[in-house]
């Protein structure tokens, strides 16, 4: 995710600083879970830091996205791992990297994901190792794509390290507005994803802060303003 003018979703991100080494801690690499739906996305600091967001479908999460990384505040987008096929324009190694379910399960097994998921029946997603590595090794700050549930986990790893922005649309039937006028989904699977969103809202209280998306460019301004406000207190 990250490319292209908007994207449905109410979800969360966090902003982290810090430093930590793969492996170490009680939170180990391949082990975990993320779903889709309401997301998130992640930010990391410096060369081997990291942070942790959420969203769900409907919150104009691509927009904010694409605001931040053009901020010029080194963000660099973590490219997550999908089995699901791609939707209209969307090209592997862009907004995913497209996996059929036998490679998915066989870097499970191998240990490259940071964080994984089946969110729907045979529907797997995950964050790579390979793209934390890359990021760091730039001497970027990290802005990954996970949901809720996801940024929950890693914001328990990396406590006040983090800073976690739960970003979301302003009603439940807006979200479910946008997912029809997005048009790539089908009637079952929009009931599917509000319903989901109906929940994962529910654990908005558990991040950091909430950015409602009514007005694009509001809310682009305040998570800017977040972000900055976090890393400059980093340094």
């Amino acid at each position: 995710m990250g490319v292209g003018s908007w994207e449905l979703g109410v979800g969360s991100w966090e902003l982290g600083v810090g430093s930590w080494e793969w492996g170490v801690g009680s939170w180990e690499l391949g082990v975990g879970s993320w779903e889709l739906g309401v997301g998130s996305w992640e930010l990391g600091v410096g060369s081997g830091e990291l942070g942790v967001g959420s969203w769900e479908s409907g919150a104009g999460k691509t927009s904010i996205v694409n605001h931040l990384l053009e901020s010029g505040l080194r963000l660099g987008f973590s490219v997550s791992a999908t089995t699901r096929k791609p939707r209209g324009s969307e090209k592997n190694g862009v907004e995913y990297f497209f996996l059929d379910a036998v490679d998915f399960r066989k870097r499970v097994s191998e240990g490259q994901f940071v964080e994984w998921e089946e969110v729907y029946n045979g529907t797997m997603y995950g964050t790579l190792r390979s793209e934390v590595d890359r990021i760091w090794g730039s001497g970027g700050h990290l802005l990954f794509d996970v949901d809720v549930k996801g940024g929950i986990s890693l914001k328990k790893v990396f406590a006040d390290s983090a800073l976690s922005l739960f970003i979301m649309p302003p009603s439940v039937a807006e979200l479910e507005a946008r997912l029809k006028n997005r048009g790539t989904d089908t009637p079952e699977v929009i009931a599917v994803r509000v319903g989901k969103a109906e929940e994962e809202i529910k654990l908005a209280g558990m991040f950091d802060t909430i950015v409602i998306n009514d007005d694009l460019c509001t809310a682009q301004a305040e998570a800017l303003k977040k972000v900055r406000d976090f890393l400059s207190g980093a340094e």
